[in-house]
């Protein structure tokens, strides 16, 4: 049910409500149609920032991480870095005494220039360059996720603490295209291939510490990592730490409900306590990699209409600052903010400015029949996989990333300039 369906109404009562649960706890209506996420107006921050504009609540995120290491204070929390990977992201959960995971030598790069302790990062991906792993060996990451039996060879002799990636063959109910955990997939090694996959790690003189397993994104059921506590504790190898992944999903739209944290902890901690005791091996060390559940509702995007046909308000934005729609058919909402309006509310879709037919932003968005060119839309939940997946197509800037926090706003990450596209664009003499 889309949100014009809920409240037909709305343009006729004034302001539609604030969907709370998909905006930071700090967001308020304020006089004149605006909000204000981290003590900041928005139509401030694009006056000052323009626009598109990426906004991230600092207190949200610290919060959020902090109610993973509550709801679970004796396992590892693991921020998944390829969510959103920002030096200053990195350090605030630092600060919230998180670990990192990285999935390249520029990841890593990032970690390792905002101060990320070697000991407290994993070195993650399904296919790790020969630069990848040198980077991970020289900075001297705490942890390795072996993903083939070719990384195992390539990292023979090191020494280097290691988990084995397995695919326990678990359909976690989400999209396909983010969904790692079934048979078929190309990450990790196939349940049954796992004993081996231990005693070549021994031979190559690797130090296997644990398991790891990722069954997907945006997971709801709960009971789906209680299914890979069974598969992977069920294989009787004694090990130090227990890896389950992330997934853990977040609500985008009217409706969608928040994960389960709190059932989550208690239900797997009872699942590995069982499994081991029935396995009769020691319990392992828990580890869980949230990255969307900690910074997709933090953020915020900004976004300036352009134009408005019918059925249609394409802004100065799209697929290049958030592919998402496009690759998988992400859902999202939009609000005017700047302004009142008593106008009647229609169902339209916002749409961005790139040619292409998909690039599509956010759809059954109930937005007032006066929309205009000018006007200043926010769009919710764009904390994760926004900055991390956006491109320069038709040589669009990226749009910068501004922190904000106790009505402090600070640039994060500035914005792509045309400079900054053309370096790497050599014409030989």
């Amino acid at each position: 049910m889309t949100l014009a369906e809920l409240l037909p109404s709305v343009g006729a009562c004034g302001e539609p409500p604030l969907e709370k649960h998909l905006w930071p706890a700090s967001t308020r209506l304020l006089p004149q149609g605006d909000l204000e996420v981290g003590g900041q107006a928005l139509t401030s921050l694009a006056g000052h920032f323009g626009t598109p504009l990426q906004l991230l609540d600092e207190t949200e995120v610290r919060h959020r991480a902090r109610a993973f290491r509550q709801a679970l204070p004796e396992a590892e929390v693991v921020f998944a870095g390829k969510s959103l990977p920002c030096r200053s992201v990195f350090r605030w959960l630092a600060d919230e005494e998180l670990s990192l995971d990285v999935c390249s030598a520029g990841e890593l790069a990032a970690a390792r220039t905002a101060g990320i302790p070697a000991a407290r990062i994993l070195m993650h991906g399904n296919v790790k360059t020969d630069e990848d792993l040198e980077a991970a060996l020289s900075y001297g990451v705490g942890r390795i996720v072996l993903d083939s039996f070719d990384e195992m060879d390539q990292l023979a002799g090191t020494a280097q603490p290691v988990l084995i990636r397995v695919t326990p063959g678990i359909d976690a109910h989400t999209h396909p295209a983010v969904t790692t955990g079934v048979d078929g997939q190309k990450f990790g090694f196939p349940l049954d291939t796992v004993p081996d996959a231990a005693r070549q790690t021994a031979a190559n003189g690797l130090r296997l510490v644990g398991l790891h397993c990722h069954l997907g994104s945006q997971i709801t059921r709960v009971s789906v990592y209680e299914d890979a506590v069974r598969r992977l504790i069920g294989l009787g190898l004694p090990i130090e730490q227990l890896d389950l992944g992330g997934g853990f999903a977040a609500p985008y739209c009217v409706g969608d409900q928040p994960f389960d944290l709190t059932g989550f902890a208690n239900r797997i901690r009872a699942a590995l306590a069982h499994e081991c005791t029935r396995q009769r091996i020691p319990l392992p060390r828990l580890v869980i990699e949230p990255g969307r559940a900690i910074v997709a509702n933090a953020g915020v995007t900004l976004y300036r209409v352009i134009a408005v046909k019918p059925g249609f308000v394409a802004v100065d934005g799209g697929m290049s600052d958030n592919p998402r729609p496009a690759l998988y058919g992400a859902r999202y909402t939009a609000r005017l903010v700047g302004r009142h309006t008593r106008a009647p509310r229609h169902a339209v879709t916002v749409v961005g400015r790139h040619c292409e037919a998909g690039d599509i932003l956010a759809q059954d968005v109930p937005l007032p029949d006066d929309v205009h060119a000018g006007d200043l839309l926010a769009v919710p939940v764009t904390g994760a996989y926004h900055h991390a997946l956006a491109s320069n197509y038709n040589l669009v800037g990226r749009p910068p990333v501004v922190g904000v926090r106790d009505g402090v706003a600070q640039l994060l990450v500035r914005r792509e300039t045309e400079e900054d596209l053309l370096r790497r664009d050599l014409i030989p003499a």
